[in-house]
């Protein structure tokens, strides 16, 4: 197992130092960009680790938020993307259809990275009825590391936010995540 945090502009620093991967918010809706993301690509990236990039969905306006998030994420050639999927501030969320066409639009504009859901177990076990996840499902599940309480393969797991959000990946080596992320198997 890797280990990774995951940030938004809520962490005015963090320290990536002894992490494997740091999965950074870009965007949300059609609005947002994270002041910090930037920087904190850039601390990952000094360090060696694996960078990816997420976008908050919101529902509605599909497509115009995936180019959105292509257009405002600082991601070079291998770095993840991913697609939030969980309830916002108005208690909504995108549907099944709106997150798959997400996935799928991101997935059309940027066809050599790999692009992964992310979202929390009650949503994959409670919203989902497609289980599709683009290339790898990211789980929240707050129990031990590693071993989220779902039947689906997944790929990260966000086991704690305390004191941030703490993640591992399901790879053998960093190497073995960098080769993925970049389109290998």
């Amino acid at each position: 197992m890797l280990h990774g945090v995951d940030v938004s502009s809520h962490q005015s620093s963090y320290d990536p130092s002894g992490l494997d991967f740091v999965i950074v918010k870009a965007t949300e809706g059609r609005s947002y960009v994270n002041p910090r993301m930037a920087d904190q690509a850039k601390a990952a990236r000094d360090e060696g680790c694996v960078v990816g990039f997420y976008h908050f969905l919101w529902p509605g306006n599909i497509e115009a938020q995936a180019e959105y998030f292509i257009a405002k994420a600082v991601e070079d050639p291998g770095d993840l993307l991913a697609a939030d999927w969980e309830q916002n501030s108005q208690g909504t969320h995108p549907s099944n259809a709106e997150k798959d066409r997400f996935i799928r639009e991101v997935k059309r504009l940027r066809p050599n990275h790999q692009v992964l859901l992310y979202c929390n177990r009650y949503f994959w076990l409670n919203h989902d009825t497609t289980s599709y996840a683009g290339d790898g499902l990211w789980i929240a599940d707050y129990v031990s590391r590693g071993e989220p309480r779902i039947q689906a393969d997944w790929r990260l797991h966000q086991y704690t936010d305390q004191p941030l959000d703490k993640n591992v990946a399901d790879f053998s080596s960093r190497q073995a995540l960098r080769d993925w992320a970049a389109g290998g198997s």
